[in-house]
């Protein structure tokens, strides 16, 4: 596996790690005040992302859907690892903003991964058009509900086949951009007792009679992103919105397969979010440490204040290089869903820890909200990333089973 960033990347995280000091930093616990990111600089910012993308396939690829060979050993992609690079940039800057860009979202890696062409070209193509006409324009995946979130499963939302399309009944919380997405991927089951073998997958867009906005939540951290719930109340769609076409649920689970297969893409990328997050945190205390205290004096309190760096430091850089490898895997098509839960749940406690550590070292300083002190924010925002994408619990879960697949009664 190669460690060094190609020259595009590192063009590209130079350029996010400048407008993440000088842009984003300044504005970020006003956005957290008003629980929004302006629209303006929205807008500003597609523009840049599209200037950067270039005519680089694989630059492309991390921001929409382009048509290309499966990667392999011998065709590499570096989609994933391109992500996870802008992802941890932006993190840093101010994870609310990185939530809140236009595009298609979550959403977009179950559309990729198991919708038929003609879904591709037009909920793809519905972002484009939109994006063409100066207009911002979001996806979002609509998994969780009240009683089943990681436990995937459990999910209650009903589906029905009624004629020539589907009727589907339920309710979707935390939601990411679910109110202002132009289409939600949503996940029903046909039964309940079925288990995985009921599951089915819908593109449901806006406006479609019976698809409502519910609250939108007031949240401990990431407050300037929108999280919403959204309710269906027999809410009719067409067949052509069943994802993957009918016949592709003649295999059991592959409802369910699809909301793995947008796990194994998307928890490298929420894990990465946690490390820009933690490193933050992490550099915070550093610099603190360096302008209060003359280390190299024999104090004992000195030396455990070194320590605590060090590991903050250590985990960190561990937790990334596990993202990278599951990145890695991803741009090679190897099945990566061991890795992907297992840098998911190093980074996520990697980060929190590094922001409570970086508290305590800081002192009472650390818990106040300012402009150029935002370790307080962090603090906030850091939590929800050993939750959402698969809860801490649910990755151990999901590696364990892995590693011990081959043991039947497990």
């Amino acid at each position: 596996m190669e460690f060094e960033l190609t020259k595009k990347q590192r063009d590209m995280k130079d350029a996010l790690t400048q407008l993440g000091k000088f842009v984003i930093r300044p504005m970020s616990l006003q956005m957290d005040r008003e629980h929004r990111v302006p629209e303006d600089f929205l807008q500003r910012f597609v523009a840049m992302a599209g200037s950067m993308r270039g005519s680089d396939e694989d630059v492309t690829a991390a921001f929409e859907d382009v048509k290309r060979e499966p990667p392999s050993l011998d065709k590499p992609s570096q989609m994933n690892r391109t992500s996870l690079v802008g992802a941890e940039e932006l993190a840093w800057a101010d994870a609310s903003l990185l939530l809140c860009l236009p595009g298609p979202g979550l959403g977009g890696p179950p559309i990729r991964g198991s919708g038929t062409a003609a879904q591709k070209a037009k909920y793809f193509g519905m972002i484009k058009d939109l994006e063409k006409q100066g207009k911002l324009a979001w996806g979002a995946y609509g998994l969780t509900e009240p009683a089943a979130g990681s436990d995937v499963a459990g999910i209650q939302a009903r589906c029905r086949k009624d004629g020539d399309g589907w009727v589907i009944n339920g309710r979707k919380c935390y939601i990411t951009n679910g109110a202002r997405a132009v289409w939600v991927v949503i996940f029903a089951t046909v039964d309940p007792a079925l288990g995985r073998a009921g599951h089915r997958a819908f593109v449901v867009e806006k406006g479609t009679p019976g698809f409502s906005v519910g609250k939108i939540e007031d949240k401990l951290g990431l407050r300037a992103s929108e999280t919403a719930e959204l309710v269906l109340e027999d809410c009719r769609v067409p067949a052509a919105c069943l994802l993957g076409g009918e016949e592709s649920y003649a295999a059991k689970s592959s409802g369910f397969q699809t909301a793995m297969k947008t796990f194994d893409a998307t928890r490298p990328l929420v894990a990465s979010m946690a490390i820009g997050i933690g490193r933050a945190a992490y550099e915070h205390a550093r610099d603190a440490v360096k302008d209060r205290y003359m280390l190299g004096r024999p104090i004992a309190r000195y030396a455990a204040i070194v320590e605590r760096l060090a590991r903050m430091h250590r985990r960190l850089e561990a937790a990334r290089m596990l993202t990278w490898r599951a990145a890695y895997m991803a741009d090679v098509g190897q099945p990566n869903a061991k890795e992907a839960s297992m840098s998911k749940a190093a980074a996520a406690q990697a980060a929190v820890k590094a922001c409570v550590e970086a508290i305590e070292i800081v002192g009472a300083e650390g818990t106040i909200a300012k402009e150029d002190q935002l370790l307080e924010k962090w603090f906030r925002d850091i939590k929800v990333y050993d939750i959402f994408e698969g809860t801490g619990q649910v990755q151990r879960v999901v590696i364990s089973k892995r590693i011990l697949s081959d043991l039947k009664s497990f």
